[in-house]
């Protein structure tokens, strides 16, 4: 176990996670909910996070292959297409989250902030993935980093994003961040074709 290697999973994680898009998250439901509420949202919705991502990273590989008989490349490039989508909503439409006004608020935090906005396609593949690569004990010291970073910013988001609203960067932010992610699922997918390919040739 490196530093370099636990930094590499970190930053790889964190990008993943994406912090920045769900301060926007956040913010967006600050009309809603109360300052009490927001902070119950994110502390509940980060447990929720790191009990799935763990889960997978013991027992995704073992789901797929034996009780759903899916092959992990074909899991990459449907998560790749869902996360491509939730990019270009960002990007086009300028919101990655619109709620429905007659959701309760234990169900927001599992269903959509705990996945798949926090433990979405791309960090939940990366808890199937990384073990490989970075080992197991290395990937879960690094999910449990970025789930506290990312914390943390949930909970500053209030602030952030008056900051972000009072300088007119929200929208311009949102777009951006929604290119950003598109762009990592159609890596995603990319990658599940590649997968794929050298399978057969195996």
């Amino acid at each position: 176990m490196t530093v370099k290697m636990i930094l590499a999973c970190i930053v790889a994680l964190l990008a993943l996670v994406n912090p920045v898009q769900k301060v926007l998250i956040v913010t967006s439901l600050q009309e809603r909910f109360s300052p009490k509420e927001l902070r119950y949202i994110s502390i509940k919705s980060s447990i929720t996070a790191a009990l799935i991502l763990v889960f997978f990273l013991f027992l995704g590989e073992v789901t797929f292959s034996y009780v759903f008989h899916v092959e992990l490349y074909s899991f990459q490039i449907t998560c790749g297409a869902v996360l491509m989508y939730n990019g270009l909503s960002g990007l086009l439409k300028g919101f990655f989250l619109k709620v429905d006004e007659h959701i309760k608020l234990a169900d927001l935090t599992t269903v959509p902030i705990a996945i798949p906005m926090i433990a979405g396609p791309a960090t939940i593949t990366a808890a199937v993935t990384f073990p490989v690569q970075y080992g197991r004990e290395i990937t879960i010291i690094a999910i449990l980093i970025a789930l506290v970073v990312n914390l943390f910013c949930m909970l500053q988001a209030r602030r952030i994003g008056n900051f972000l609203i009072k300088y007119n960067f929200m929208n311009p932010l949102i777009r951006i961040i929604g290119l950003i992610v598109a762009t990592i699922g159609l890596q995603m997918i990319f990658d599940g074709i590649t997968l794929f390919i050298k399978s057969l040739t195996v």
